[in-house]
C-alpha cells in the first residue's frame, strides 16, 4: 500500500497511508456471436440487403460464406477440408439479379482470398464462339485468362450447346470444362440462363452437371417486389412517385406478371419503365413551363405510359359483337 510522507515543524514527520483507488471491474465477455467481427459478412449483408426479395438466394450466400469461413478455421487447426469447388449455375429469368449475385460473390471470394481479385468477366456465345476451326478455343482461352483471379459469367449458356454437331459452341464447352479443373484455384465459372434451357445444356454432356456443385434457381420478382425495385431505383435517381402514380404502376405488374410468367424480365423491365417515364416526365415539364423543385422531383399517373390490364367486361370482345348483332 503506497504510503504518503508529509513534513511538519519541529522534525515530526506526519505519515499518512493512501488506499489503492478502487478499480472498476473488467467489462463481461460478450457471447461469443457478440465479440467475433466477420468484416466480410457485414460487408456481403450490407449488399445483400440492397437486393428486393431472393430470400432462398441470399440463405444460399450466406451459407457460402460459412463453409467457406469454417473450412479456414479448420486448417488453421490442422484438420481435415475437402478441396473447394465453387462452379455454379445460376438459372432464372432475365431481370432476376443473377448477374448483381455474381458481381457479389466476386467480393465475398476476393475478401475471404479464395480468389486473388474477385472482377466479373461478362460474356455470352459471340464471345466465346468463333466463326472457323481454331478460333473457338483461342477466343474462350482469351476470356478465360482475363477472367483468371475472378469469375467468368456466361449468360444464355444453354445457346453453346445449339447448331448441331459441327457448330463451334460445343468446342467452347470442352474448353471451358478443361481450364474448370485447371485453373480451379484461382477461376470460378458461373453459367447462366432460363431454368429449362439450362437443363437440357447440362444433358449435353454427363459430366456438366457434377463439375458445377452449387445451383442456385432465381425465381420471378411478385407483384410487390417489382414495386419495390421501381421506387428502389426511382429513389437512386431522386425521383419519386405520386401515390395515383404508385398505385397505377403496382395495377400494371400485377398483370405482367400474370401474362409474361414465363418470359418476363423482371427487373430489367421495370428499368426500362423507370428510363421511358423519366423522358415522360421531362416532355410534360418542358410543355408547363419552367418548374420548381416539387415539380422536377415528381413522377405523376400521367408519365407512366402503360398498357393497362383488359377489364373484365373487355375479355371477350368478338363474342360480345357477335351477340349485339344477332
Amino acid at each position: 500500500m503506497p504510503e504518503s510522507l508529509t513534513f511538519k515543524q519541529k522534525g515530526q514527520i506526519n505519515i499518512v497511508l493512501k488506499q489503492e483507488e478502487q478499480k472498476s471491474p473488467p467489462p463481461l465477455k460478450k457471447p461469443f456471436e457478440e465479440r467475433v467481427r466477420h468484416q466480410s459478412l457485414q460487408q456481403l449483408e450490407r449488399e445483400l440487403d440492397r437486393l428486393v426479395g431472393l430470400k432462398d438466394i441470399k440463405q444460399t450466400v450466406h451459407e457460402i460464406y460459412a463453409w467457406l469461413y469454417v473450412n479456414r478455421l479448420r486448417k488453421e487447426h490442422n484438420l481435415a477440408v475437402k478441396q473447394q469447388t465453387l462452379h455454379m449455375l445460376f438459372k432464372g429469368n432475365p431481370g432476376t439479379g443473377k448477374t448483381t449475385v455474381a458481381r457479389i460473390l466476386g467480393k465475398l471470394f476476393a475478401d475471404m482470398n479464395i480468389l486473388s481479385k474477385g472482377h466479373l468477366i461478362e460474356a455470352e456465345r459471340a464471345d466465346l464462339v468463333g466463326e472457323y476451326i481454331g478460333q473457338t478455343a483461342q477466343k474462350t482461352r482469351e476470356l478465360i485468362k482475363k477472367a483468371q483471379g475472378g469469375i467468368l459469367f456466361v449468360d444464355e449458356a444453354y445457346s453453346l450447346g445449339r447448331g448441331g454437331e459441327k457448330d463451334f459452341g460445343k468446342e467452347a464447352i470442352d474448353t471451358l470444362v478443361k481450364h474448370m479443373e485447371d485453373k480451379k484455384d484461382d477461376f470460378i465459372l458461373i453459367l447462366a440462363g432460363y431454368s429449362d434451357e439450362m437443363d437440357d445444356f447440362l444433358d449435353l454432356n454427363p459430366g456438366l452437371p457434377s463439375r458445377f456443385p452449387i445451383i442456385l434457381t432465381f425465381p420471378n420478382y411478385n407483384e410487390l417486389e417489382l414495386l419495390e425495385i421501381a421506387e428502389q431505383m426511382i429513389e437512386d435517381r431522386e425521383y419519386l412517385f405520386t401515390e395515383e402514380a404508385r398505385k397505377k404502376l403496382q395495377r400494371h405488374f400485377r398483370h405482367k406478371v400474370l401474362e409474361e410468367a414465363e418470359m418476363f424480365s423482371n427487373g430489367r423491365y421495370v428499368r426500362n419503365l423507370i428510363e421511358k417515364m423519366i423522358r415522360k416526365q421531362a416532355v410534360r415539364l418542358v410543355k408547363e413551363g419552367v418548374p420548381n423543385r416539387e415539380a422536377l422531383l415528381t413522377i405523376r399517373s400521367m408519365d407512366i405510359t402503360i398498357e393497362e390490364e383488359p377489364r373484365q367486361t373487355d375479355l371477350f370482345p368478338l363474342t360480345r359483337k357477335r351477340e349485339e348483332g344477332d
